[in-house]
């Protein structure tokens, strides 16, 4: 006797609503968006402008639209799928927002302060007007150089040993100091710096290789979790095929793990430069401040671009606008060698990453 394949119900309640519902045209949500903004600029402009009030009235709108019009045209599931979509795109919005203020900010004021004066004269003399950051770069060069020297071999190392040989209380030490470093206050790292030169040097003593100090103590925790973290990602398998060949384990690391872990290790290295440039404090009690170029790091005091527009903000002098003007194009300055760090970062990223069968 041969089975017979039983036709599928057509029974109304047999069947799953979801998948009988309608669906928005694809241009729906940009076109609710546009009109929540327009709804909202209507009703809040007459009463005064205000930015923050039309953006959040807005996405309020473009929420509530969104919500009850798929819900009713395209069912429960994908009505919860665009809601949270919605919220999803609110949050990003309402985290990029500082940024983008912060970016238009710096760039209004500080763009109108920059020329070539700006770049190749320091402050010696100057009162007023007039005087540049020349001085400043250089400092920040050299000391972040010589943190990157002191931090790179340590944290490096040190992860290459948490991985390939740290087993036990020592290892589980070492890890357990380093996420301590990590949360160290930038101002104790620098009154350590302080505290280890005055033991050499006498009190009062302020030089570069000592706010080089202070960030290394803020970059060795950072290169070491990022380079330990990319050493954990290469496979075993490559280590034991170079076991089994007869190999040294240090050559192993040196010629396998090493090569394959590179592009992370690197990307963690300019990363962690770009969150030391930016320190303030721990180079306000290490390098203190001069007017002047000095390209010694262990003989005299030495100016970096944070430092050098936290006085332009703390003492401007006279005309204070004149202060001012510097300290926002100083900011400027700082801000595009962070980015143009973190660009690198991706860079290397993209020219170190193994190779795979489908590029």
């Amino acid at each position: 006797m041969t089975a017979t394949a039983t036709p599928p119900s057509t029974r109304p309640e047999d069947i799953d609503r979801s998948l009988i519902h309608g669906v928005l045209p694809r241009w729906t949500p940009l076109a609710i968006a546009v009109g929540s903004l327009a709804v909202a600029t209507a009703v809040i402009v007459p009463r005064g402008v205000n930015f923050y009030g039309i953006a959040a009235l807005s996405f309020v709108l473009c929420l509530v639209v969104t919500s009850v019009l798929s819900w009713r045209v395209e069912g429960r599931r994908k009505g919860t799928d665009r809601t949270v979509t919605v919220l999803v795109y609110g949050a990003f919005l309402l985290a990029a927002t500082p940024l983008v203020a912060l970016v238009y900010a710096v760039l209004r004021e500080g763009l109108p302060g920059l020329s070539v004066e700006f770049f190749t004269h320091d402050m010696r003399g100057v009162i007023g007007a007039g005087g540049g950051i020349a001085h400043a770069i250089v400092g920040t060069l050299l000391v972040t150089g010589l943190a990157a020297l002191i931090s790179i071999p340590i944290g490096l190392m040190t992860s290459i040993y948490l991985v390939e040989y740290g087993r036990g209380r020592l290892a589980a030490s070492v890890r357990f100091l380093v996420d301590v470093m990590t949360g160290i206050p930038s101002i104790v790292a620098g009154l350590f710096a302080y505290a280890l030169f005055e033991v050499f040097y006498g009190p009062g003593i302020r030089m570069g290789a000592a706010g080089s100090v202070a960030l290394s103590v803020l970059m060795i925790p950072v290169v070491v979790r990022s380079s330990e973290e990319m050493l954990k990602l290469v496979p075993n398998e490559l280590r034991e095929a170079s076991y089994a060949l007869g190999v040294p384990r240090w050559r192993t690391i040196v010629y396998v793990v090493l090569p394959t872990a590179i592009a992370g290790i690197a990307t963690g290295i300019t990363l962690a430069l770009a969150r030391v440039i930016g320190e303030t404090a721990p180079l306000l009690l290490a390098c203190g401040l001069t007017t002047t170029m000095n390209t010694n790091l262990f003989d005299g005091r030495m100016t970096t671009l944070p430092v050098y527009a936290y006085y332009g903000f703390a003492t401007p002098g006279f005309p204070p606008e004149a202060g001012f003007q510097r300290a926002w194009s100083a900011a400027l300055v700082l801000i595009a060698i962070v980015m143009a760090l973190n660009l690198v970062a991706r860079i290397i990223s993209r020219i170190f990453a193994p190779k795979t069968a489908g590029r």
